[in-house]
């Protein structure tokens, strides 16, 4: 009786602590892998890819599983009529939500990069999941809110993954086009010869042709020496001239770029090839811009796309450069290059210096637009192959191939095969699968998902986080108290981007005294020499234009009367709410 007793004692003293910590114990059912939900609640493989049913599985499951930390809403609809799924991941019994620092991710804005939506949907599973195991993200979910949308391009995403697609297509939306200038509309698609659900490559044996055979592998085409003759002619895509214009594949579905559609230096499709006829005229990216003027409080966004390995800033364009400053660039600086360390073979680049300019990008829109730190992220590189940094470019070496043959057993390629084809006569079609190059395959795709995440939960750490560190009262006699307030932020990033400030994109930060009689109220500028600058409006509510990062800012009062009792609060729309009693 007496162990029974002393059982009790010690599982109640354990019920206590873990209630004050809100860290639940190691789950001793087997060894848990360091770094993942041992027994999580909602089950997911992070080995393959998603649909659109999938996809609304995984949020509402999540939704549902943990009501106090996941709320789930449709924040528009498709071209083709499906919800814009997103996710808002916070500690709701902490705090005012859509007050906190707000974070927000989206993927997939082109079709066939399907890991965006991947990495976002396990950004939001490991957050629900880890909250009562790892302290980090306990914290960060007090201080935080996320608002995760794992896929802006639903149609589309549907599309490639349920029709026949190369690696290639597509990045555009469902939205019905004349792409060809025929006055039809979708009249050329692409075309499955063999009916298995991936386009590749056709090619034909040809005397003027200048590809031949890799002798070291049979599956690759390569280009035939300068002076030596070529075997084969390359015919471009699988595929049949459906209208009888003498093109192939000329006019698909779309063959726009919905990532040209943002409002901020927007040109015509003249100019940026894949812009449509003016900004923001799709309801996918409508949606988005909407979700997000309605949510000052985001500070940090990401957009997840792929190919190659980048943690991108802006600009898009070298005439944008005047309007990142040093201060700003700082910030992006820190986070990217510990990224490179968090991501090997990932690099950290600006858009137009390290890539290609990029008119009307949503990236841009965020940054410049709305004045949050933004980071678009390329994910996969053939870096992570075999852990090692090519010296030739994509298309010369031969790493595919030789992961494909060592580590996927020939998965990644359809087998050249000879084909009777109406335009082109005896061809034959091969080449890599629709899912291979472009996505990774699946026992790489949770690592690179993993790391990805976390490099996005450090930009979303280093968000404002306000403290009211002191506060100092001193009697000036004759009922009047003087009350300065230090207001810290303990984060690297700023309550408003140098950008914000320069162009009032966001209102400014208050710092108010509330329950007191207040006769003037000041910014103190130096302390040492007594140099402030008065508010004469309002003094009891001092508008802040900024709290910078790692910084602070001094105010002060001269009160008449009582100072007990009255609540020093201070309120930025992107640095969150915090407040203490005097």
């Amino acid at each position: 009786m007496k162990k029974i007793y002393i059982a009790l004692l010690s599982l109640l003293a354990w019920n206590a602590q873990a209630q004050k910590s809100e860290i639940a114990p190691e789950d001793l059912n087997g060894i848990r892998a360091i770094g993942s939900p041992a027994n999580p609640k909602v089950k997911v493989y992070w080995n393959k890819y998603s649909d659109h049913q999938e996809i609304y599985r995984i949020c509402n499951d999540l939704a549902k599983a943990y009501p106090d930390l996941v709320k789930l809403q449709s924040i528009g609809k498709s071209v083709e009529g499906r919800d814009i799924w997103l996710m808002s991941i916070t500690d709701y019994k902490t705090g005012i939500a859509d007050k906190k620092p707000g974070f927000y991710i989206d993927g997939n804005i082109h079709a066939n990069e399907l890991q965006g939506t991947e990495v976002a949907l396990y950004t939001a599973w490991y957050l629900a999941e880890s909250f009562q195991s790892v302290e980090f993200i306990n914290q960060l979910l007090k201080d935080k809110i996320f608002y995760i949308a794992p896929t802006i391009s639903p149609d589309s995403r549907e599309y490639f993954i349920k029709h026949p697609n190369n690696p290639n297509s597509s990045r555009t939306g469902r939205l019905p086009m004349d792409d060809d200038g025929d006055g039809l509309i979708d009249e050329d698609l692409l075309d499955d010869l063999d009916g298995d659900g991936n386009i590749v490559m056709m090619r034909r044996k040809s005397p003027t042709g200048r590809y031949k055979i890799d002798p070291n592998n049979p599956q690759r085409m390569i280009m035939a020496k300068q002076d030596e003759p070529g075997e084969y002619e390359m015919l471009g895509y699988e595929g049949i001239d459906n209208d009888g214009d003498g093109r192939v594949n000329e006019d698909a579905v779309g063959t726009y770029d919905p990532n040209r559609d943002w409002g901020w230096n927007w040109q015509p499709d003249y100019i940026q090839r894949g812009a449509l006829f003016y900004p923001g005229m799709l309801p996918e990216t409508k949606a988005v811009k909407k979700f997000i003027l309605e949510h000052p409080n985001i500070a940090g966004a990401q957009s997840y796309h792929n190919y190659g390995g980048m943690f991108l800033r802006g600009p898009g364009a070298a005439d944008d450069e005047k309007y990142y400053s040093r201060s700003d660039v700082q910030v992006y600086d820190y986070i990217g290059k510990l990224g490179e360390k968090m991501v090997p073979g990932y690099n950290y680049f600006v858009i137009h210096k390290d890539l290609y300019t990029v008119f009307g990008g949503e990236i841009d829109w965020l940054a410049l637009g709305r004045g949050i730190f933004t980071f678009s992220n390329e994910l996969f590189t053939s870096y992570k192959l075999f852990n090692k940094k090519s010296s030739e470019g994509r298309f010369e070496n031969v790493e595919f191939e030789d992961f494909d043959k060592l580590l996927l057993f020939g998965d990644g390629y359809v087998k050249w095969k000879p084909y009777k084809h109406p335009q082109f006569g005896d061809i034959e079609i091969g080449g890599p699968k629709k899912n291979y190059i472009r996505n990774h395959p699946g026992f790489l795709l949770m690592e690179d998902t993993h790391r990805n995440m976390a490099f996005t939960l450090l930009h979303a750490y280093q968000m404002p986080k306000l403290e009211i560190a002191d506060v100092k009262k001193k009697d000036l006699g004759g009922g009047l108290t003087e009350v300065t307030a230090l207001v810290m932020n303990r984060r690297i990033m700023p309550t408003h981007s140098a950008h914000d400030v320069k162009f009032k994109i966001e209102r400014p930060d208050y710092i108010s005294l509330k329950g007191a009689q207040v006769l003037a109220g000041m910014i103190v500028e130096n302390e040492d020499f007594n140099l402030s600058k008065e508010q004469k409006t309002e003094p009891n509510k001092i508008a802040v234009e900024n709290i910078p990062g790692m910084g602070f800012v001094k105010v002060r009062w001269i009160v008449k009367g009582k100072v007990e009792g009255s609540t020093l609060e201070v309120d930025s729309a992107k640095g969150g709410i915090v407040s203490q009693k005097l």
